[in-house]
Protein backbone atom coordinates (compact mmCIF):
# COMPACT_ATOMS: atom_id res chain seq x y z
CA UNK A 1 0.00 0.00 0.00
CA UNK A 2 1.46 3.27 -0.91
CA UNK A 3 0.50 6.40 0.70
CA UNK A 4 1.45 9.41 -0.94
CA UNK A 5 3.92 10.41 -3.59
CA UNK A 6 7.22 8.34 -3.62
CA UNK A 7 9.63 9.15 -0.54
CA UNK A 8 12.59 11.45 -0.92
CA UNK A 9 15.79 9.33 -0.33
CA UNK A 10 19.44 10.97 0.45
CA UNK A 11 22.69 10.18 1.81
CA UNK A 12 23.40 11.20 5.75
CA UNK A 13 27.07 10.37 5.98
CA UNK A 14 28.73 7.62 4.21
CA UNK A 15 26.91 4.78 6.40
CA UNK A 16 23.13 6.32 6.52
CA UNK A 17 20.25 6.87 4.37
CA UNK A 18 17.81 9.65 5.13
CA UNK A 19 13.96 8.47 3.51
CA UNK A 20 11.91 11.07 3.91
CA UNK A 21 8.05 10.90 3.62
CA UNK A 22 6.78 14.13 4.82
CA UNK A 23 4.08 15.95 2.58
CA UNK A 24 3.21 19.25 3.01
CA UNK A 25 2.15 18.77 6.53
CA UNK A 26 2.50 15.91 8.95
CA UNK A 27 0.34 13.07 8.34
CA UNK A 28 -0.57 10.12 11.16
CA UNK A 29 -1.01 8.00 8.31
CA UNK A 30 2.66 8.70 6.81
CA UNK A 31 4.18 7.98 10.19
CA UNK A 32 2.58 4.80 10.62
CA UNK A 33 4.17 3.76 7.39
CA UNK A 34 6.89 5.02 8.66
CA UNK A 35 6.99 2.59 11.56
CA UNK A 36 6.65 0.10 9.64
CA UNK A 37 9.32 0.17 6.90
CA UNK A 38 11.62 0.76 9.87
CA UNK A 39 10.69 -2.48 11.67
CA UNK A 40 11.12 -4.46 7.90
CA UNK A 41 14.20 -2.37 7.21
CA UNK A 42 15.82 -4.32 10.28
CA UNK A 43 15.87 -7.11 8.46
CA UNK A 44 17.76 -6.16 5.59
CA UNK A 45 21.41 -7.23 5.33
CA UNK A 46 23.94 -4.78 6.64
CA UNK A 47 21.40 -2.56 7.68
CA UNK A 48 22.48 -1.83 11.86
CA UNK A 49 19.70 0.73 13.20
CA UNK A 50 16.06 2.75 11.73
CA UNK A 51 15.75 6.02 13.62
CA UNK A 52 11.80 6.93 13.13
CA UNK A 53 11.46 10.18 13.07
CA UNK A 54 8.52 13.39 12.26
CA UNK A 55 7.52 11.43 8.57
CA UNK A 56 10.86 10.23 7.77
CA UNK A 57 13.39 7.45 8.82
CA UNK A 58 16.79 7.58 9.28
CA UNK A 59 18.34 4.09 8.26
CA UNK A 60 22.22 3.36 9.26
CA UNK A 61 23.80 0.77 7.15
CA UNK A 62 27.09 -1.00 7.14
CA UNK A 63 29.01 0.24 3.79
CA UNK A 64 31.30 -3.22 4.07
CA UNK A 65 28.44 -5.05 4.18
CA UNK A 66 25.69 -3.10 1.50
CA UNK A 67 25.68 0.41 -0.30
CA UNK A 68 23.84 3.23 -0.71
CA UNK A 69 22.08 2.44 -3.90
CA UNK A 70 21.10 -0.92 -2.67
CA UNK A 71 19.66 0.08 0.77
CA UNK A 72 17.83 3.23 -1.37
CA UNK A 73 16.22 0.73 -3.90
CA UNK A 74 15.18 -1.51 -0.63
CA UNK A 75 13.66 1.16 1.27
CA UNK A 76 11.90 2.60 -1.97
CA UNK A 77 10.23 -0.91 -2.46
CA UNK A 78 9.41 -1.67 1.19
CA UNK A 79 7.60 2.06 1.46
CA UNK A 80 5.51 0.82 -1.79
CA UNK A 81 4.80 -2.56 -0.80
CA UNK A 82 4.77 -2.21 3.19
CA UNK A 83 1.20 -2.04 5.01
CA UNK A 84 1.33 0.86 7.66
CA UNK A 85 1.24 -0.31 10.58
CA UNK A 86 -1.20 1.23 14.04
CA UNK A 87 0.96 0.62 16.38
CA UNK A 88 -1.08 -0.48 19.88
CA UNK A 89 1.55 1.29 22.58
CA UNK A 90 1.18 2.24 26.47
CA UNK A 91 -1.57 4.94 27.10
CA UNK A 92 0.46 7.45 29.70
CA UNK A 93 -1.84 9.57 31.62
CA UNK A 94 0.49 12.85 32.72
CA UNK A 95 -0.71 15.01 35.14
CA UNK A 96 -0.20 18.48 34.36
CA UNK A 97 -0.07 22.24 36.24
CA UNK A 98 -0.75 24.74 33.70
CA UNK A 99 0.28 28.39 33.63
CA UNK A 100 2.32 29.80 36.99
CA UNK A 101 5.94 30.25 37.20
CA UNK A 102 6.50 26.84 35.41
CA UNK A 103 3.62 28.01 32.65
CA UNK A 104 4.84 31.23 31.93
CA UNK A 105 3.78 30.71 27.85
CA UNK A 106 0.03 30.27 28.76
CA UNK A 107 -1.73 33.36 29.15
CA UNK A 108 0.11 34.67 25.95
CA UNK A 109 -0.53 31.09 24.21
CA UNK A 110 -4.17 31.83 25.27
CA UNK A 111 -4.36 35.27 23.43
CA UNK A 112 -2.90 34.04 20.77
CA UNK A 113 -5.53 31.19 20.08
CA UNK A 114 -8.17 33.98 20.71
CA UNK A 115 -9.69 31.61 24.11
CA UNK A 116 -9.91 31.62 27.25
CA UNK A 117 -7.26 30.30 29.46
CA UNK A 118 -9.55 27.31 30.87
CA UNK A 119 -10.59 27.05 27.60
CA UNK A 120 -7.10 26.56 25.98
CA UNK A 121 -6.26 24.08 28.64
CA UNK A 122 -9.60 22.13 28.12
CA UNK A 123 -8.67 21.47 24.47
CA UNK A 124 -5.08 20.76 25.35
CA UNK A 125 -5.98 17.75 27.84
CA UNK A 126 -9.07 17.02 25.45
CA UNK A 127 -6.77 15.41 22.99
CA UNK A 128 -5.19 11.92 23.01
CA UNK A 129 -2.02 12.33 21.39
CA UNK A 130 0.59 9.80 19.48
CA UNK A 131 4.24 9.73 20.21
CA UNK A 132 5.02 9.95 16.95
CA UNK A 133 8.88 10.11 17.24
CA UNK A 134 11.57 10.47 19.70
CA UNK A 135 14.40 12.25 18.92
CA UNK A 136 16.21 15.71 19.89
CA UNK A 137 17.55 14.84 22.99
CA UNK A 138 17.33 11.28 24.73
CA UNK A 139 13.56 10.67 25.63
CA UNK A 140 11.87 13.79 24.08
CA UNK A 141 8.87 12.84 21.95
CA UNK A 142 7.75 14.82 19.16
CA UNK A 143 3.46 14.42 20.18
CA UNK A 144 0.78 14.65 16.93
CA UNK A 145 -3.00 15.34 17.58
CA UNK A 146 -2.85 19.29 18.86
CA UNK A 147 -6.00 20.83 18.33
CA UNK A 148 -5.62 22.51 15.48
CA UNK A 149 -7.12 25.83 17.17
CA UNK A 150 -3.53 25.25 19.95
CA UNK A 151 -1.13 25.42 16.87
CA UNK A 152 1.54 28.55 17.76
CA UNK A 153 4.83 29.02 16.03
CA UNK A 154 8.11 28.56 17.71
CA UNK A 155 9.49 31.57 19.63
CA UNK A 156 12.27 33.41 17.53
CA UNK A 157 14.83 33.45 20.28
CA UNK A 158 14.83 29.73 22.12
CA UNK A 159 15.44 30.05 25.49
CA UNK A 160 18.77 28.76 26.48
CA UNK A 161 17.32 26.71 29.37
CA UNK A 162 14.02 25.21 29.79
CA UNK A 163 13.37 22.96 33.06
CA UNK A 164 12.83 19.02 33.06
CA UNK A 165 9.47 18.22 32.88
CA UNK A 166 8.24 21.58 31.13
CA UNK A 167 4.98 20.86 28.76
CA UNK A 168 5.77 23.14 25.89
CA UNK A 169 3.95 23.41 22.56
CA UNK A 170 5.95 24.07 19.15
CA UNK A 171 4.39 25.08 16.15
CA UNK A 172 1.68 22.11 15.28
CA UNK A 173 3.09 19.97 17.62
CA UNK A 174 2.86 19.32 21.87
CA UNK A 175 6.00 17.57 23.77
CA UNK A 176 7.67 17.20 27.32
CA UNK A 177 11.29 18.07 28.10
CA UNK A 178 12.90 15.04 29.44
CA UNK A 179 15.45 17.10 30.30
CA UNK A 180 16.73 20.37 31.16
CA UNK A 181 17.62 22.17 28.26
CA UNK A 182 17.83 24.72 25.25
CA UNK A 183 14.37 25.49 23.68
CA UNK A 184 12.26 27.57 21.12
CA UNK A 185 9.22 25.65 22.15
CA UNK A 186 6.83 27.68 24.69
CA UNK A 187 6.08 26.30 28.11
CA UNK A 188 2.26 26.00 28.79
CA UNK A 189 2.56 24.02 32.15
CA UNK A 190 4.78 21.71 33.96
CA UNK A 191 5.00 17.30 34.98
CA UNK A 192 6.68 15.81 37.80
CA UNK A 193 6.83 12.67 35.71
CA UNK A 194 10.48 11.84 34.58
CA UNK A 195 10.59 10.60 30.88
CA UNK A 196 14.19 9.64 31.34
CA UNK A 197 16.45 8.02 33.43
CA UNK A 198 19.48 7.12 33.02
CA UNK A 199 20.12 4.82 36.01
CA UNK A 200 16.33 3.08 35.33
CA UNK A 201 16.24 -0.50 33.52
CA UNK A 202 14.28 0.92 30.60
CA UNK A 203 16.19 4.46 30.45
CA UNK A 204 13.02 6.27 28.26
CA UNK A 205 9.60 6.08 29.47
CA UNK A 206 7.80 6.65 25.98
CA UNK A 207 8.32 5.05 22.67
CA UNK A 208 6.99 5.81 19.32
CA UNK A 209 3.24 4.51 18.62
CA UNK A 210 2.65 5.44 22.72
CA UNK A 211 -0.17 7.74 23.82
CA UNK A 212 -0.51 10.10 26.35
CA UNK A 213 -3.12 11.85 27.65
CA UNK A 214 -2.59 14.99 30.08
CA UNK A 215 -4.56 15.26 33.08
CA UNK A 216 -4.96 19.10 34.65
CA UNK A 217 -3.98 19.03 38.16
CA UNK A 218 -4.26 23.20 38.28
CA UNK A 219 -4.76 25.90 36.31
CA UNK A 220 -2.51 29.47 37.34
CA UNK A 221 -2.39 32.63 35.51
Amino acid sequence: MTIGPAPRISLAGSGALLLDGAQASFDDAVQELVWAVAEAARGLDGVRETVPGMNNLLVLFDPLVTDASRVGEQLQSLWAGTDPQTATGTLHRIPVHYGGSSGEDLAGWAAHCGLSLEETVNRHAAATYSVAAIGAMPGFPYLSGLDPRLTWPRRKNPRLKVAEGAVIIGGAQAGIMPMTAPSGWHIIGHTDVRLFDIEAQSPVLLRPGDKIQFEITGIEQ
